[in-house]
C-alpha cells in the first residue's frame, strides 16, 4: 500500500509566481531576437528565468505506512457487583474519581444478615460444647461411636453456617476490586440491588492502550514491541509514542484481520482517556538505503511521472520510477542518483530546458537571488 503526498498550492507557491510575474516583467534578461514571441514561463532561450525551490536527492529510510483507526482504552475494566441483595445505605465514589485495591465504595443494610449471624454464632457455641463432651464421653467408652459422629456432624454444620453468614456480612461492604478509576457509577444510595447487580466500572488507566484490526496481509510484518505512533482527535499536531504490546493469535474467519494492542507510553497514557477516537500508524517493509526527494518535485507529464533536474541555470525533465512514499518524502526506484538536484516548487511553471532562478529559502522573506552557482550537473537520463 503507497501513497503519494503532494502538497496543495500555498503561501510558498504564490510567492514564486509573484517572483515569477516581476522577472517577466523587466527582469534578469531580455528576449533574445532568436526568442519565440510570446513564450510564456519557462519557455524559449529568450523566456526570462523562473524561481524555483530545489532539493537534493538524499540516501535515507523509508518504510510503507498504513494508518488504522482505534479507541483508546484501559488495559483493564471491571464491573463492581453487589454480591448480596438489598438497599444501598452509601456510595461514597464518583465518576473519575481515583480509589485503591481494597477501597469500599459501597455499603449495604446489612442488618437482617447481622442478626442472622449471631444466632450461627450462638448455635456454633452450643454445637461446639456438645462436640467436646461427645469426644470426652467416647474416651470415657460412655457414648458410642455413631453417637460421637452425630455431635460431630452437627459441629461441622454449624461452624459452615457461621462462615458462610460471616462471609455475606461481609459483602455489605463493597469493596474495589482493583486499583483504577470509577469509569461508569449505575447507582445511588437508597437504591435496592439485587444479587450481582452492577453498581460501577473501575478501569486501571495506569496503562492505556489501543486496539485496531490489522489485515491479514500486514500483521505478518508487526511484531510485540515494535514502535507505533498514535495520533489522537483530540491532541491535534501531536504525536504520542506506544509500542506493540500484543498480536491476537487468530484472524477474525469474515473480515480476515487481526487485532493488535499498542500500548501509549506511560507520559502519554496519562493524556489520553478511554473513548478517545485514535489514530495508530505502523511503518512497514522499511528499506534503509533508498533514494529521497520530497513529493512536491514530482510532476506528471505525458502520462508518466518526472522531476525537473537543475543542470546549470536550467532543467532538464527526467522520467523517475516512484516507489514507496511517506511523511512528504517519496523514494525514487530508477531515473536519479544520489546528490542530483530536483526543482520542489515552482515545477507547475516549467518547461523542458527552461531557465531557472533559485530561491531556495528565501521566499518566506520574498526576497530574490541569483541563479544557484551549486548546483549539480545534469546526469544523462532517458526523458
Amino acid at each position: 500500500m503507497t501513497s503519494r503526498i503532494v502538497p496543495a498550492p500555498g503561501p510558498r507557491t504564490a510567492t514564486l509566481l509573484a517572483l515569477a510575474l516581476v522577472g517577466a516583467c523587466g527582469g534578469d534578461a531580455a528576449p533574445a531576437s532568436g526568442g519565440r514571441p510570446g513564450g510564456g514561463p519557462g519557455g524559449g532561450f529568450g523566456a526570462p528565468a523562473t524561481a524555483v525551490e530545489t532539493a537534493t536527492v538524499v540516501e535515507g529510510e523509508i518504510a510503507r505506512v498504513i494508518v488504522l483507526p482505534g479507541t483508546v482504552e484501559a488495559i483493564r475494566t471491571i464491573g463492581v457487583n453487589a454480591q448480596v441483595s438489598g438497599a444501598l445505605l452509601e456510595v461514597p465514589v464518583e465518576e473519575g474519581d481515583r480509589v485503591e485495591e481494597g477501597q469500599v465504595v459501597a455499603r449495604l443494610d446489612d442488618r437482617e444478615i447481622r442478626a442472622q449471624l449471631r444466632s450461627a454464632e450462638a448455635s456454633f457455641e452450643v454445637a461446639e460444647a456438645a462436640f467436646d463432651r461427645a469426644r470426652q464421653l467416647l474416651e470415657r467408652q460412655v457414648i458410642t461411636q455413631p453417637e460421637y459422629e452425630a455431635e460431630r456432624t452437627a459441629f461441622e454444620a454449624a461452624r459452615a453456617q457461621l462462615d458462610q453468614l460471616t462471609t455475606r456480612a461481609g459483602f455489605a461492604e463493597v469493596k474495589a476490586p482493583i486499583g483504577g478509576v470509577i469509569t461508569t457509577k449505575a447507582v445511588q444510595a437508597g437504591d435496592v440491588v439485587g444479587t450481582q447487580g452492577r453498581l460501577m466500572e473501575v478501569a486501571e488507566v495506569d496503562t492505556m492502550v489501543v486496539r485496531v484490526s490489522v489485515s491479514e496481509l500486514d500483521v505478518v510484518q508487526v511484531r510485540e514491541g515494535d514502535a507505533v505512533d498514535v495520533a489522537l482527535d483530540a491532541l491535534p499536531g501531536e504525536t504520542l509514542q506506544a509500542t506493540v504490546r500484543r498480536v491476537f493469535p487468530a484472524a477474525d474467519p469474515t473480515t480476515r484481520l487481526v487485532p493488535v494492542e499498542v500500548a501509549l507510553s506511560s507520559r502519554d497514557g496519562r493524556r489520553a482517556r478511554p473513548g478517545f477516537l485514535a489514530r495508530v500508524s505502523f511503518e512497514l517493509d522499511p528499506k534503509p538505503n533508498a533514494r529521497l526527494i520530497p513529493a512536491s518535485a514530482i510532476v506528471s507529464r505525458g502520462g508518466g511521472e518526472g522531476v525537473y533536474v537543475v543542470a546549470d541555470s536550467t532543467v532538464v525533465l527526467r522520467s523517475v520510477t516512484p516507489g514507496l512514499a511517506a511523511a512528504g518524502r517519496i523514494e525514487i526506484v530508477d531515473g536519479l542518483e544520489v546528490g542530483d538536484r530536483v526543482v520542489t516548487l515552482g515545477a507547475n511553471l516549467l518547461r523542458d530546458g527552461a531557465k531557472i532562478r533559485d530561491v531556495t529559502g528565501q521566499t518566506a522573506s520574498g526576497g530574490g537571488s541569483a541563479p544557484d552557482s551549486g548546483a549539480v550537473p545534469n546526469r544523462e537520463a532517458g526523458q
